[in-house]
């Protein structure tokens, strides 16, 4: 099963990842760590986006798909693969089209931006144990404080309505032709599926619902 999830930060991929490279017996294939993978190791790759890294480039999509190929083809993604934040462009979904890295499924968790950020804006953590907590979904007992110490809840600057917001325009701009892009691949290739699920509902009732989509 080759995999490739769609949604918005905060739509609950990392959870559904976690749940399909499990029921897959699949490897979740983040860039980042075949990045930092692939320098520590010294690959030819990995010296090409060292160096731009170095002289402060971005890493160019043509080195980013090297990577992505030399990866897959490791013993461990046999049984398939789910690629983590990849492709998150046109440009990139066109060049793993290009370059003949099979996908058996796309899997779209739908998550209205209202609900993506009363989600995220709700967020409140206690930083010096980790602990979190949501205003709606998970209050702590005394509003602004930490359940087990009494001291002061923070929102992370990440969690800030302002700050999602503008991280969903990027996905928006970014991103989300990539639905119209794989909906439009799926209805002319026979080996791809296109799948949307309604990620409001319980976690479980997605997971269900994904499992049954995916037949």
């Amino acid at each position: 099963m080759r995999i490739i999830l769609l949604g918005a930060p905060g739509a609950g991929k990392g959870t559904q990842a976690g749940f399909l490279t499990k029921k897959y017996n699949i490897p979740q294939i983040s860039t980042g760590d075949m990045l930092r993978a692939a320098i520590k190791a010294g690959t030819e790759m990995g010296k090409m986006a060292k160096a731009a890294m170095d002289a402060g480039q971005l890493v160019t999509d043509e080195i980013i798909i090297g990577l992505v190929k030399d990866r897959i083809a490791e013993d461990d993604c046999k049984n398939g693969y789910l690629l983590d934040g990849f492709p998150r462009t046109l440009a990139q979904a066109d060049a793993v089209t290009n370059a003949g890295i099979n996908i058996d499924a796309v899997i779209e968790i739908d998550v209205p931006d209202s609900e993506i950020v009363t989600r995220m804006a709700g967020r409140r953590a206690h930083l010096a144990s980790g602990r979190t907590y949501h205003l709606v979904y998970n209050p702590p007992k005394v509003e602004g404080k930490d359940d087990i110490t009494g001291e002061d809840l923070v929102q992370r600057d990440d969690d800030k309505e302002s700050v999602v917001l503008d991280r969903l325009k990027v996905y928006h701009d970014l991103t989300s032709p990539l639905i119209g892009y794989y909906k439009e691949q799926a209805s002319k290739l026979k080996g791809l599926t296109y799948i949307t699920v309604d990620g409001t509902v319980d976690i479980a009732d997605v997971e269900a619902a994904i499992v049954s989509k995916l037949g």
